[in-house]
């Protein structure tokens, strides 16, 4: 902490008297200068200590020259007494009491080097004890990264150094916090926008630190009160170390997909032995395979998850869907956005090749989910050209549809329901709550309509699949 007014006019041996500004007297001192200059702002940064002995001061400039060492930003004025003036002037005590600037009385018998080697020794001292905790907090901070607990630990040891919290995200989303009641934070802050660079925001009392990481990620940091120079040094040590484990990171999960797809390209070639001496966990059989299509985001939030998912699954990308081998489909869940095809197939490349044949009509149906004993048992129908089907049923029916839009008869209903009933009359008649004659005539009618032989097996076969299309 640096060297405050009051804790400089605390030293007994400097024999420094407060006349002005008591209430400011935690003010920090950055550095001590000593000028004569009526107007010294040139020479200022902000922070000083002023010292003079009022060598062109009266009581007619002192107001404007405390202006202007408030205009300067200075923490206070030391007025060495005893030379040019046996006391400080009243109008400038009066002036600087006004705007609150401290004024400390310095004595004849105190040169104001002394003043300048007490602070500077403090200065030092900061200096040192920053150098220190730096060295420290960098220590801590390598001794983590490259130990167990790796990216988790990073930012649980950052938090502690900083005393405040932290976030790390990875492409846009959260992935560590510390404490984890911070992850609530991070949730709410946008950093989707970051670029390069540091942003500090505020969210509540604290001050947010946002910094972008070399890779896609970024770190926010919050704290009560602002990091100083020391704080900020530390956050931009570990801004470093998070960006070099996060890329080896991602190069290690590039390089398990890799090698996850080329054991799936086994698996497909029928070569199950060489692809357990591979990957030796893979679950036990009996197998599901299940194929995820759908949006890549989606994809790549079901395969995150899967690498932190119990019990034993295989998955990998193969094209543009994601194939997951498990002895429990139960605990595999699409996610929005995502058509899922299942095959219990006991070969594995014909369950491969089932379940992206059902993934690809659950996508067409918009289901999101579909078994592929489910799909193959669905008849004809899902094998034909939809539109086909629809212009050969529209194209047959047409004759019958016009007469029974004179309303002289329901023969399309009643051909249905004959076909349904396999030509028995009586059971088709019952059906439609009409006489089994009135129902023979409406059959024969629509024979004559169509020009078609309603015995033939084939013929019925056709129009039963054009009374199926428009079901």
């Amino acid at each position: 902490m640096a060297l405050t007014l009051g804790e400089l006019a605390g030293e007994r041996a400097l024999g420094l008297r407060v006349v002005a500004g008591k209430l400011a007297l935690d003010r920090p001192i950055g550095w001590v200068h000593p000028t004569e200059l009526t107007d010294p702002q040139a020479f200022l940064e902000g922070g000083e200590l002023l010292l003079t002995t009022g060598l062109a001061l009266d009581d007619a400039n002192a107001a404007g020259y405390v202006r202007r060492l408030v205009r300067a930003d200075v923490a206070g004025l030391g007025f060495g007494v005893g030379l040019s003036h046996r006391r400080v002037p009243s109008a400038l005590i009066e002036a600087a009491d006004e705007v609150g600037l401290p004024v400390l009385e310095v004595p004849r018998r105190t040169p104001f080097i002394a003043i300048t080697r007490a602070v500077s020794r403090s200065v030092a001292a900061d200096e040192y004890a920053a150098t220190v905790r730096l060295g420290r907090a960098q220590q801590d901070l390598t001794r983590t990264a490259v130990g167990r607990s790796g990216v988790a630990g990073v930012v649980r040891r950052l938090a502690r150094l900083i005393d405040g919290w932290v976030v790390l995200y990875d492409a846009g989303r959260v992935s560590e916090a510390a404490p984890a009641a911070a992850r609530a934070i991070g949730a709410r802050l946008d950093v989707t926008g970051l670029r390069a660079g540091a942003r500090v925001v505020t969210d509540g009392d604290d001050e947010v630190m946002l910094q972008t990481l070399h890779t896609r990620g970024a770190l926010a940091v919050g704290t009560a009160k602002p990091l100083d120079v020391t704080g900020r040094h530390i956050v931009n040590t570990a801004v470093s170390l998070l960006s070099l484990a996060l890329e080896q990171d991602r190069a290690q999960r590039a390089a398990h997909s890799q090698l996850r797809s080329g054991v799936l390209e086994l698996l497909a070639g029928g070569q199950e032995e060489l692809a357990r001496r591979s990957v030796p966990d893979l679950p036990p059989k009996p197998w599901t395979v299940l194929a995820v299509a759908g949006s890549r985001a989606a994809r790549d939030t079901l395969y995150e998850r899967l690498e932190t998912a119990a019990g034993q699954v295989f998955f990998a990308h193969r094209g543009q869907r994601l194939i997951i081998v498990t002895d429990d489909p139960a605990q595999v869940r699409g996610d929005e956005g995502c058509h899922v095809g299942v095959s219990d197939a006991a070969d594995f490349p014909a369950a491969l090749r089932q379940a992206e044949e059902a993934a690809d009509v659950a996508g067409e149906r918009r289901v999101p989910r579909l078994d592929y004993a489910d799909h193959a048992g669905a008849g004809l129908l899902t094998l034909l050209d939809t539109q086909a089907a629809q212009a050969f049923s529209e194209h047959l029916l047409a004759p019958l549809r016009s007469f029974d839009r004179t309303g002289r008869g329901d023969l399309v209903t009643s051909l249905r329901c004959w076909l349904e009933h396999h030509g028995h009359w009586d059971l088709a008649a019952t059906k439609l709550g009409v006489h089994r004659h009135t129902l023979r005539n409406r059959v024969t009618k629509a024979a004559d309509l169509l020009g078609r032989d309603l015995d033939a097996p084939g013929v019925r076969a056709e129009l039963w699949l054009a009374l199926r299309v428009t079901s």
